[in-house]
C-alpha cells in the first residue's frame, strides 16, 4: 500500500497482522488505520492500538442499530408465523 493509504478493516480481526500494522504506522509506511474488528477483541489493555494517533477503533456493534434489530425481530416473527401457518420459510436442512 502507498504511504498515504488508510487501512479499513470491518471483516475479521485476524486478517490484519497488528504488529506489522503498528510498525507500518510508526514508520510512515501507512497513513492510518480504521478498525471495527481486532484480534483479540477487544484489544489487550496494553495494545498500542488504543492510543495510536493514526488509529481509529470502533466497537464492532453495527448490529445494534435500532433499524437492524427491528429487521431481525420482524424476520423472526415472520418465520414463526409461516411455521404456524404450515408454510415454513428459510428452511436449512
Amino acid at each position: 500500500m502507498k504511504p498515504s493509504a488508510v487501512l479499513i478493516n470491518t471483516a475479521r480481526g485476524g486478517l490484519v497482522d497488528e504488529t506489522a500494522l503498528v510498525h507500518a504506522l510508526d514508520t510512515g509506511e501507512l497513513a492510518g488505520a480504521c478498525l471495527d474488528v481486532q484480534d483479540p477483541e477487544p484489544p489487550v489493555p496494553d495494545s498500542p492500538l488504543w492510543t495510536h494517533p493514526r488509529v481509529v477503533l470502533t466497537p464492532h456493534m453495527g448490529w445494534k442499530r435500532l433499524e437492524t434489530r427491528q429487521r431481525l425481530v420482524d424476520a423472526v416473527a415472520a418465520n414463526i408465523d409461516n411455521f404456524l401457518n404450515g408454510t415454513p420459510a428459510n428452511i436449512v436442512s
